[in-house]
């Protein structure tokens, strides 16, 4: 956990509005759908244990979850937003001119991203360059870059299944895709040799203009609908696999563990996905969770302190806590955060 601090000229706007929040007596989040189901268990569990109003937890995705809490400081913006990505500094600018200038940050464990498909459908055993070679609007073959032709999973790679290629990836508002773009499409680019032929064409007027180029062409994916991008939860990932038993959705681990009955995991690079592969960091598509409290809100809203300190307890964030057993992996240095949270301190 970390604590933002901002310029001094964002401080004095923060000031006028910062005691509006006050009228409000009920904790408002909003933002990641990965941590929506965690929130949703601290939440209930606060109202239930504190004397304060069960706090009110919505999703939209990481993007839309700080793009509301950068609105503004006031009862009338969101305290929380939960995150399955850091905070990009592009945010923390847009929260300073609107007056959100101290941000705790508090990481709350870690997840892995999975690929999971009908269960009783053909299992896989998936590289980063498989799914590269799968998905990206552009490949090369031959040493010619080329639209994509591959059709099936097995014109991919002849050890996979002959079984077409449907994916269902989280929408661009979801930190997940950040996460799947940079640890396996932007992977498997570079290990298919891909990232340097797009680097040698990419215009630009500089080395960092021509790779940020060379990057968003390996993450371009393809629009022929082989790839079709969920704007909404898990669920509808899990809705679209139903409907059509080809799909492989992309999903976090605690998604997939509730839902075993209905879909089986790939591996990865050779990793199955587990709390345990995912703690050792032996699993490669695993990314750690926040959320972030805007300060300003702090002792303006009732119980806003309280739900951050509970959050990271050991009674729900711990190994042994709920949070666990629904699917987060505990993180090791939780005792750190838990010190850093109450004292608002920078860790």
């Amino acid at each position: 956990m970390s604590l933002i601090k901002l310029s001094a000229s964002a401080l004095a706007i923060a000031a006028v509005s910062a005691t509006a929040a006050s009228a409000r007596d009920q904790v408002q989040v909003a933002g990641s759908s990965t941590v929506l189901p965690y929130a949703a268990i601290v939440a209930e569990a606060f109202g239930e244990n504190f004397d304060f109003p069960t706090p009110v937890v919505e999703s939209g995705g990481s993007s839309a979850g700080l793009k509301r809490f950068c609105e503004g400081v006031g009862e009338s913006t969101i305290d929380v937003a939960n995150a399955s990505r850091k905070i990009k500094d592009s945010e923390i600018k847009a929260c300073a001119e609107n007056g959100v200038t101290d941000i705790m940050e508090v990481r709350i464990g870690y997840d892995g991203i999975v690929f999971a498909s009908d269960i009783n459908g053909n299992g896989f055993e998936y590289t980063p360059s498989d799914w590269f070679l799968a998905l990206s609007d552009k490949i090369v073959v031959d040493g010619q870059i080329v639209a994509n032709p591959n059709k099936t999973w097995a014109d991919v790679n002849p050890d996979l299944p002959a079984q077409n290629i449907q994916a269902f990836v989280p929408g661009t508002k979801h930190g997940t895709r950040e996460v799947f773009e940079d640890k396996v499409i932007l992977k498997g680019c570079e290990d298919t040799g891909a990232f340097e032929a797009f680097l040698a064409v990419a215009q630009g007027d500089s080395d960092k203009a021509k790779k940020k180029a060379a990057e968003k062409a390996c993450i371009s994916l393809r629009t022929d609908g082989t790839s079709v991008d969920i704007d909404g939860d898990y669920t509808e990932t899990l809705a679209r696999i139903e409907s059509n038993k080809d799909g492989i959705g992309v999903f976090g681990l605690a998604f997939y563990e509730n839902n075993t009955d209905k879909l089986q995991v790939a591996t990865m690079s050779g990793v199955a996905p587990s709390t345990e592969s995912i703690a050792s960091g032996e699993y490669p598509v695993s990314r750690p969770l926040y959320f972030y409290v805007k300060s300003a809100h702090l002792g303006e809203v009732p119980g806003l302190q309280e739900y951050a300190e509970f959050f990271v307890s050991d009674d729900m964030a711990g190994p042994d806590g709920p949070l666990a057993e629904y699917g987060l992996v505990s993180d090791p240095e939780l005792e750190q955060t838990q010190a850093a949270v109450e004292g608002g301190n920078a860790m």
